[in-house]
């Protein structure tokens, strides 16, 4: 028996650890879990991940990982994806723990509750106003960090990319205006060039 992941398409944390695999070549199958529906709510499921959350990668003869970090390190770990240089690989650490403590709680938030949720900014109220300007400043502080440079470190993509790539690029989705981050843009149609690139709610 080879990888599972238990998944969410839509969900850009999922979408990592499927992004990493396409890009290393990793065979893996897919359980798609409703999570509107309360499909990680259940037993069967808290016995693989209490937290009740995806990603969830099995690994065979070992267990479960869940975390989307902790899955996509693991699967890098070795590869180009995580830079051999100490100083490089600090600066990927760096980049995913603002990926997970900025941007995602701002932008996969807000797109979380108006996409899947279907709510609007109204009902939402000052939640969503704190939560839009939480993803508004993560994005500006990725734009400065892509100004003048292809990608976040290094000459190539890393699992920082693959990470912040993961939301960043359907932000509009949770109402930002790509307009505004010029090096954003340029940083994503770099990234659509990869050969191991596929949309977010593709397999």
């Amino acid at each position: 028996m080879g990888y599972v992941l238990y998944d969410y398409l839509p969900s850009g944390n999922g979408y990592k650890c499927r992004l990493v695999m396409k890009a290393l070549g990793i065979q893996y199958e897919l359980r798609q879990m409703n999570i509107v529906a309360g499909a990680t709510r259940t037993p069967e499921y808290l016995a693989i991940n209490p937290n009740g959350k995806i990603p969830v990668l099995m690994v065979p003869g070992r267990g479960p990982i869940a975390e989307s970090h902790a899955i996509i390190n693991f699967l890098a770990e070795g590869t180009p994806l995580m830079p051999a240089d100490k100083y490089e690989r600090a600066l990927v650490w760096q980049w995913l723990g603002f990926e997970q403590y900025q941007l995602e709680p701002g932008v996969a938030t807000v797109r979380f509750w108006l996409k899947s949720l279907k709510k609007t900014p109204e009902e939402l109220g000052e939640k969503y106003v704190e939560r839009f300007q939480r993803g508004a400043e993560a994005l500006a502080v990725l734009e400065k960090g892509l100004t003048g440079r292809r990608w976040l470190v290094g000459e190539n993509a890393t699992l920082a990319d693959i990470a912040l790539f993961a939301y960043t690029h359907v932000a509009d989705e949770a109402g930002y205006r790509f307009s505004d981050y010029p090096a954003i843009v340029a940083w994503i149609a770099a990234f659509r060039r990869s050969p191991w690139y596929s949309p977010i709610t593709v397999e």
